[in-house]
């Protein structure tokens, strides 16, 4: 009588789950750091893409551990499986941010007045960041197309009031002045300057609004500017239409007056 051979175990299916489990615990204890300050923003992003490498990694081998247990039938069942949900589970986000790269345009530097934008604070900017320049006329074609709602409000108000209400708006949001506002007595122009954070990973975009008396009117004209990443996914439009429609809330609670075209 033939021996019986020994069912071996699959190395590779219990390495799939050992780095689908590594890659799980590591993006969520540098997202938690990150969103408490405790790392910067450069090392954020270097982790993020290790994460996504062992993510892929932990996948790869819980194909090859299923290749062995189909073909040789070695244990392993298990690991690979728990393996692979971990690895899809941790790729999730890498996938719909992807996704999103395909359905928003290639901006990272929106502003409500696209022949002159608002000036931006560079006190602080570093040269790892992204350069700041004006707009391409493609890259105002793309705003235009992708973000019709981004654009300036005018309001038939006293320039005080107005400058009065977007400090207030400004005051309710977690945004870090990078300058004390402006004295605004006998201007017609002023200009804030504030470092937000975005509204998933919370990375860094510096934001400047203006505030102009045209004699007419006032507007308002707002910039978002994202400090890392090629795509900012949406997220410096999603912030400028945010702001300016709370704006316009604060307004009309102030002085029952809704704002002009």
């Amino acid at each position: 009588m033939a021996p019986i051979s020994e069912r071996q175990t699959s190395r590779a299916a219990g390495w799939s789950r050992r780095i689908g489990a590594f890659s799980l615990v590591l993006l969520l204890t540098v997202v938690a750091a990150y969103r408490l300050g405790l790392v910067e923003t450069p090392p954020f992003l270097w982790v993020l893409a290790i994460v996504a490498l062992l993510a892929a990694l932990a996948l790869l081998l819980a194909g090859l551990g299923l290749s062995r247990v189909w073909s040789f039938g070695d244990r392993g069942g298990r690991d690979l499986s728990i393996g692979a949900l971990l690895a899809l589970l941790v790729l999730t986000p890498y996938g719909v941010a992807a996704y999103w790269t395909t359905i928003y345009p290639p901006l990272r530097d929106i502003s409500t007045d696209l022949d002159d934008p608002p000036t931006l604070d560079t006190s602080d900017r570093t040269g790892d960041m992204n350069d700041l320049s004006p707009p391409t006329p493609g890259e105002q074609r793309l705003q235009a197309d992708a973000y019709p709602l981004v654009s300036g409000h005018s309001y038939n108000l006293p320039f005080e009031t107005v400058v009065d209400a977007v400090e207030t708006v400004l005051d309710r949001r977690d945004w870090q002045l990078t300058a004390p506002y402006p004295d605004i007595n006998g201007q017609s122009e002023a200009t804030i300057n504030a470092l937000a954070k975005g509204f998933v990973l919370g990375l860094p975009a510096d934001v400047a609004i203006r505030v102009t008396d045209d004699g007419d009117s006032v507007i308002v004209d707002m910039r978002s500017a994202s400090r890392y990443g090629r795509y900012d996914l949406g997220d410096n439009a999603a912030r400028i239409t945010a702001f300016l429609g709370e704006l316009d809330q604060e307004v009309a609670g102030q002085v029952g007056a809704a704002p002009a075209e």
